[in-house]
């Protein structure tokens, strides 16, 4: 039973072929329905033309502008040696600002007749710079006469749609296709039950469809924003709370830690006291792990807030309980780490079964790939036989062979970087489901956590605790300044000569293009043209120049398993001075020792990761210092970013600048789940009452109707929205 047939025919069926082929591989777009949701971008006044003066470099635009002059020049080239090459210049103009076309050769011909001084037109196509004027080569246009009745009509309304559009597919073409499939929207099934609709005032979707692609005010086009968002919000947060109510009918076997056991003996050898927000979220833990369902809970820190502490409490809490734990981290050095840390934090307490344990002690095991085969087979006999209550491992924990005696808990490290498989995998060696709890170190705003993870409970760690010095950063902008750049260098010696140690970070390794080290002319060349800096060239100028004399290693992803290890484990006892690495030290790393980071290149970064790695210095008593170098100009995007991140220690305040500046469809975790977003109308940091409101009614409705029996339009929506590859990302989360 099919409610909406009319939405799901093939585009090719009703555009034809050529266009239909168009649509697919370049917009995604394959049905009559997908079309009819590809929202306008903005909309043109046809009275107002568009901003000219603020034009996107290198990206495909289309503006509505006027004629200002027309000039015809001839030239001699290779293919008219006689100076027969014909160029036509065309200069258009918004009252902005100003723009130059070109057309050359036989393509001259229609635009010198049809472009006249004081001829209005939609141009679109791509921006480029050239004799340091922007321009656009051989654009696509439109004219805008308003007389012929095509055009009328086409352009119906003062308000003109521009779609995102693409090289092969202007916008104007994209509006004429979605006036073929229009009068399909009248078939298209409401997903909001009647009473929320009118509750909130909210008009119907085929009214919402109509009012967004042909709006006659702009108030139109507010009606339709307010209501599809709405049907975003709404389906997503349906999709998330039938994941919860599915997920709370799941048996899990309760975790309760013994008065006595292994838990309170950790805490007794503790050398400090929890912070107010470490003994909270332990509380929110403990109490799910005591429930009969799974534990799905989403632990957020900032950097360097005791977050492997919080996790390993509840790990012990299981142990206690007689069940096993296992922690997850995304790679080998940081499985190291995390095994080191913890059987330091233990001290006896981690050597279940041997000589000079403690009498109520466990056994603390790590499992990755690069293991011996007799250490690898110690491992998990001691799993499979229950010897070891906790295990840290890469994703070698989720193989067929390693077999656990009771797990009870899987803790995940630093979420974004684990597929969902994965997860789901290690979640499956439980006899019943075991809890989960997701750890991240990437401050994520509420909203997301209530899109991306709204499977998840959230708990927040934003204290940090006693005895962190505070970070000092700063852009050195390598260009405009060269001699900070040396200035940096030799703070790097004076907190060396201090007995300090300090990490180089760059974005690439070094060993895998030759190209890289080919010298570029002029310095304008050079920002643009240069490969990023690698790890292997930088360490090698280093200790030849401004740090000769220092003790410089180096530590990236391509180093066999036991030489990372080695390096870590020289720089953690202070035998080496600089660490020049790549981001393998962004997460975990603990090395309080370490008080400069200098991140070169650190305009090829994502403002989270800066934050990373940032986080890895100022860990002791001794103040950090974090210095981001950039040959970016001043005015760019680029510096703009950088200049956040060293304005403020907020992670949250510095996650949100961070998704203001990225596209929305990357916050919904496309890594993971591989499909487009399904977000076209929603912006997740600015609707946050939307969303809230959304998961509230959805909660609400799923409760009363899990199966959505009495709402076969939300279902059918539903279906919709979560293919196969998205229903599975949702399962899994």
């Amino acid at each position: 039973m099919d409610p909406v047939p009319a939405l799901d025919e093939p585009l090719k069926k009703v555009l034809g072929p050529a266009t239909a082929k168009v649509m697919a591989e370049h917009l995604g777009l394959h049905t009559v329905g997908d079309l009819l949701h590809h929202y306008p971008r903005r909309y043109e006044e046809r009275g107002q033309l568009t901003h000219l003066a603020d034009l996107p470099m290198d990206e495909h635009v289309t503006v509505v502008a006027q004629v200002a002059d027309a000039r015809l020049h001839t030239f001699a080239s290779s293919r008219a040696p006689r100076g027969k090459g014909q160029r036509l210049e065309v200069t258009i103009t918004d009252g902005s600002g100003r723009l130059q076309l070109v057309f050359f050769g036989a393509g001259v011909h229609k635009p010198h007749k049809e472009l006249l001084p004081g001829t209005r037109a939609m141009f679109a196509g791509k921006v480029s710079v050239f004799n340091r004027r922007l321009q656009l080569a051989h654009p696509a246009y439109e004219l805008l006469r308003g007389d012929a009745e095509e055009t009328v009509e086409t352009w119906a309304g003062a308000l003109i749609p521009i779609y995102p559009a693409t090289a092969k597919l202007e916008s104007w073409k994209i509006g004429k296709a979605l006036q073929t499939v229009l009068p399909s929207a009248q078939e298209a099934a409401d997903p909001l039950p009647e009473s929320l609709r009118e509750g909130r005032g909210l008009v119907t979707l085929p009214e919402a469809l109509l009012k967004i692609h042909r709006p006659h005010t702009k108030a139109d086009i507010e009606e339709a924003r307010a209501r599809l968002k709405w049907d975003e919000a709404f389906v997503l947060q349906v999709a998330l709370a039938r994941r919860r109510h599915a997920d709370a009918q799941l048996p899990a076997v309760p975790r309760r830690p013994r008065p006595d056991g292994v838990l309170a003996a950790f805490d007794d050898r503790l050398p400090f006291t929890l912070t107010e927000g470490q003994r909270k979220v332990s509380e929110e833990i403990f109490a799910d792990l005591a429930t009969d369902h799974p534990m799905h809970r989403l632990l957020q820190g900032e950097v360097g807030s005791g977050k492997t502490l919080v996790a390993l409490r509840a790990m012990l809490a299981v142990v206690d309980a007689g069940g096993q734990a296992a922690m997850l981290a995304p790679t080998e050095v940081l499985a190291q780490q995390h095994h080191r840390s913890i059987t330091e934090m233990m001290g006896e307490l981690a050597e279940g079964g041997m000589l000079g344990g403690a009498e109520n002690a466990t056994k603390v095991v790590s499992l990755t790939g690069s293991m011996g085969a007799a250490a690898r087979r110690r491992a998990l006999l001691d799993l499979a036989t229950g010897e070891a209550g906790v295990v840290i491992g890469t994703h070698a924990l989720i193989e067929d062979k390693v077999q656990f005696h009771d797990l009870g808990l899987v803790v995940v490290d630093e979420q974004h970087r684990f597929g969902v498989e994965q997860r789901d995998a290690l979640r499956g060696k439980g006899k019943q489901p075991p809890h989960l709890l997701v750890m991240t170190a990437t401050p994520i705003p509420r909203t997301v956590a209530m899109t991306v993870f709204g499977d998840l409970e959230t708990s927040v760690l934003d204290q940090l605790p006693a005895g962190r010095s505070p970070i000092a950063s700063h852009v050195v902008p390598a260009a405009d300044k060269p001699h900070f750049l040396a200035r940096a260098w030799e703070r790097v010696r004076e907190e060396v000569d201090k007995g300090h140690q300090a990490y180089v970070v760059c974005p690439r390794i070094g060993d895998e293009e030759d190209g890289a080290k080919a010298k570029k002319k002029s310095p304008e060349d050079e920002t643009e043209k240069r490969p990023p800096l690698a790890v292997l060239d930088t360490a090698e100028q280093l200790a030849r120049g401004p740090l000769a004399g220092l003790r410089v290693e180096v530590l990236h992803g391509r180093m066999q398993p036991d030489d990372k290890d080695a390096v870590m484990r020289r720089f953690a006892a202070g035998e080496v001075d600089v660490l020049v690495a790549t981001t393998v030290i962004e997460v975990g790393v603990n090395v309080p020792n370490a008080t400069v980071m200098v991140i070169m290149d650190a305009d090829r970064f994502g403002v989270s990761q800066l934050h990373q790695l940032r986080g890895r210095v100022g860990r002791g008593s001794a103040p950090g210092l974090c210095l981001l170098v950039s040959e970016m100009p001043e005015a760019s995007p680029a510096r703009q970013r950088l200049n956040a991140v060293a304005s403020t220690l907020d992670g949250f305040e510095l996650s949100r600048i961070d998704l203001e500046q990225r596209r929305e469809g990357d916050v919904l975790g496309q890594a993971q789940s591989g499909t487009r977003s399904s977000l076209r109308m929603l912006a997740v940091i600015d609707d946050e009452e939307v969303i809230a409101e959304a998961r509230e009614e959805a909660a609400r409705i799923v409760a009363a109707d899990p199966d959505l029996e009495r709402l076969p339009a939300l279902r059918t929506a539903l279906d919709a929205l979560l293919d196969e590859e998205r229903e599975q990302y949702l399962e899994k989360g």
